[in-house]
């Protein structure tokens, strides 16, 4: 058991949000690097593939990619493993901090991958509505348009913050997902806009040092050999990746406790009460 009180007791700070995403990180890292990890591997699925056909890096050779089905195969089972990993490593933090017992989590984050691409693109259809009546526009009129939209999409972007960590934690579908986000981040704009903003600039801050670090042991340990540095450069990645994950599913289930305490105290109380 994590001795972390989850969910919070009472609705919480900005600054208490982020020390509960730390103390969530800490306490859940090593047991999530595995999962993280392997997930970070998935995530490179098409660029192996590429490299194993001899075009080079995904980024490289992309459009030279569109015309090969196998490679549209390697993009979708890539794209689903990560999904899978990365509900994998927020499930055994929630199952943690829940003092359940652990285990199965990757199948079970596999069962739900397909509803998180379903939240992926209902969030999606959500902002094609903002920005389609910009084609209505030309010119400097469908700029201004273009512009103008960042203001829905960003407070859609907020509204559905949650909707992942529900569909994941709780196991509901993607549309009950989308609702209850948007009802638990509802007058929440601007506190959500601020622990948003202080988490990515942590993680910008990571990147930075993990960066520096990542380019002078590769420097280090390649003494000038193109591919020990590229070999060395790929390990760190997928340990930096490894460690930056669990941050993003920490924030995530912080976020949801403290929303779920502040908008259905009453009914959370009741259903901690009969467990």
């Amino acid at each position: 058991m994590l001795n972390i009180p989850y969910p919070p007791q009472r609705p919480l700070s900005v600054g208490e949000i982020l020390d509960l995403t730390f103390r969530i990180f800490r306490a859940t890292v090593t047991k999530c690097l595995l999962l993280a990890g392997l997930g970070v591997i998935a995530s490179q699925i098409p660029n192996l593939y590429s490299l194993a056909r001899g075009r080079g890096l995904l980024a490289q050779s992309f459009f030279s990619q569109l015309r090969d089905p196998l490679f549209w195969v390697m993009y979708v089972v890539g794209t689903i493993l990560v999904l899978a990993f990365y509900a994998a490593v927020l499930l055994r933090q929630h199952a943690l901090l829940t003092d359940r017992p652990i285990g199965g989590e990757f199948r079970t984050g596999l069962g739900r991958a397909f509803h998180w691409l379903l939240l992926s693109l209902l969030i999606a259809l959500a902002c094609a509505v903002c920005w389609a009546p910009a084609w209505l526009f030309s010119g400097a009129a469908r700029g201004a348009w273009l512009v103008l939209a960042l203001i829905p999409i960003s407070y859609l972007f907020i509204a559905s913050s949650s909707a992942w960590v529900i569909l994941i934690a709780d196991g509901s579908g993607a549309a009950a997902s989308f609702r209850r986000s948007w009802h638990l981040t509802s007058g929440s704009f601007w506190r959500l806009s601020a622990i948003y903003a202080v988490a990515l600039i942590v993680l910008l801050v990571l990147y930075f040092l993990f960066g520096a670090l990542a380019a002078f042991l590769a420097a280090l340990v390649g003494r000038g050999d193109v591919a020990v540095v590229a070999a060395t450069t790929s390990v760190i990645v997928v340990a930096l990746g490894a460690l930056v994950t669990p941050y993003y599913t920490a924030l995530g289930l912080a976020v949801f406790g403290d929303l779920s305490v502040r908008k259905e105290g009453a009914d959370l109380a009741q259903r901690i009460s009969a467990t």
